[in-house]
Formats: structure tokens, sequence, C-alpha cells
């Protein structure tokens, strides 16, 4: 069985969508779609809606057959504080979610897709998902169908945002992203667009997806079926 590869790119905003471009160009050039995660808000005073160069290359991305994944609302990590859904109950994080979802359907990127900032979600998060309407929740080491509550293991290799970036990390993840292609399982690759602006990290992640290529891996995004579409197929 082919392995299946999941090439996603977080922290997407005015000052990275130049080296998510280029990033996006290069899998276009392997026929590789992308999976989007996009935080209405980011550190900072950084506003997706005061940002429509970044909608619009968004949404144009999408058209293209890339994945839009809400990943977040506003609070950054930092050494003293958790990630933004890590540690919260079912009622706040229902709030950061409704407050997220209108942003995306303001700016005609609304998704059912969620991921956690550092693919960390608390079990209060986690019930709260499917209450705003979302299906998928995407976890460090599975992705859970909320509808069918069904989980399928897969543990998402990183740089940035959570995950290390100096070279030795690099190597181990072109090294394990090959494993995982060989032996025909899902390969999720996740990167920062901060980390794309670097040309190490960059490298990383294009070896990573040339191997698993090489290997014979077959690129999908992120997505949500319902029992109707999944019954027809």
């Amino acid at each position: 069985m082919n392995a299946q590869l999941i090439v996603s790119v977080s922290g997407i905003r005015d000052t990275t969508r130049d080296a998510a471009i280029e990033f996006g160009a290069e899998m276009d050039r392997r026929d590789v779609r992308m999976s989007l995660l996009v935080a209405p808000r980011l550190k900072g005073r950084y506003r997706l809606v005061d940002d429509p160069a970044t909608q619009s290359w968004l949404r144009g991305r999408r058209a293209r057959g890339d994945a839009i994944v809400l990943h977040g609302y506003d609070q950054a990590a930092t050494k003293r504080r958790r990630a933004e859904f890590a540690t919260l109950p079912r009622h706040e994080a229902r709030l950061r979610l409704t407050a997220a979802d209108r942003v995306m359907e303001q700016v005609e990127l609304r998704t059912r897709l969620f991921a956690a900032p550092r693919w960390d979600a608390s079990a209060g998060a986690i019930e709260a998902l499917p209450e705003v309407g979302f299906r998928v929740a995407l976890g460090l080491t599975s992705i859970l169908d909320l509808e069918r509550n069904v989980a399928q293991k897969a543990r998402v290799y990183g740089i940035g945002e959570g995950f290390r970036a100096e070279p030795w990390w690099c190597r181990a993840l072109v090294m394990g992203a090959a494993r995982t292609a060989r032996r025909g399982g899902v390969l999720r690759l996740a990167v920062s667009a901060a980390q794309l602006g670097r040309p190490g990290p960059r490298r990383a992640i294009l070896d990573a997806v040339d191997l698993a290529l090489f290997h014979g891996a077959v690129g999908e995004v992120y997505r949500w079926e319902s029992f109707t579409a999944a019954r027809a197929a």
C-alpha cells in the first residue's frame, strides 16, 4: 500500500506569506496539495481580517485543491503559557471556537477541520468542537473523526511552532519521513511559514517530501467526508 503524504503549513501572515507562496510553488511542481493551518489572530497585533492579501492567497490556494484548517484563535504559546487550547474547559473552548469560526466565515475561509496550536487540545476543547460544527480534530498523534468518534493513528513530523528546527532534528525528520513512506503509513509533515524562510528547515521539508514521493507516497490533504459521501465512495 502506498503511503499518504500530508503537508501542512502554519503561521501564515503578512510577514511570512512570501515564504509560503514560494513553498506552495515547490509543492505545485511536485503535484502535492497543502493543508494550510490558519489562525484569525497571531501574536502581536496581526489580524487576518486586516490582511486582504493573505486572505486572497488562501482562497486561491483552496480553489486549487488545498485544504484550510482552523488553527486556534488569538493566543500565542510562550515558555510560561501553554498553547491556547491545551487546558481550556469546554465552555471557554466553545467561546473561542465560535469567535474564530465567525471570523473565518467573514473572510470566506470557513472550514470544518481543526488543529489546535502545537497540536495540543484539551478534553474540553475536543468536546466543544462538534458543538460549533467541526468534524475533524487533528492531534499530534492522531486524526479524529468527531462525527464517527474514530481516530486514525499518525504522528506529525514538524519543524517550528513547538517543534525543534536545529540541524540534527531536520536530519531526523527526513529519515523518519522516509521510514514512514516505505512502510506505507500516513506521513504528516508540518512546518511553520517562518521556518520556510530559513534555508536549512526549508531544505529539510523539501527533502522529506521528495523522499516520500520517491517511495511512492501519494499527496493528500486533511479532509472530512459525510456518511453519505463515504457510502457512495
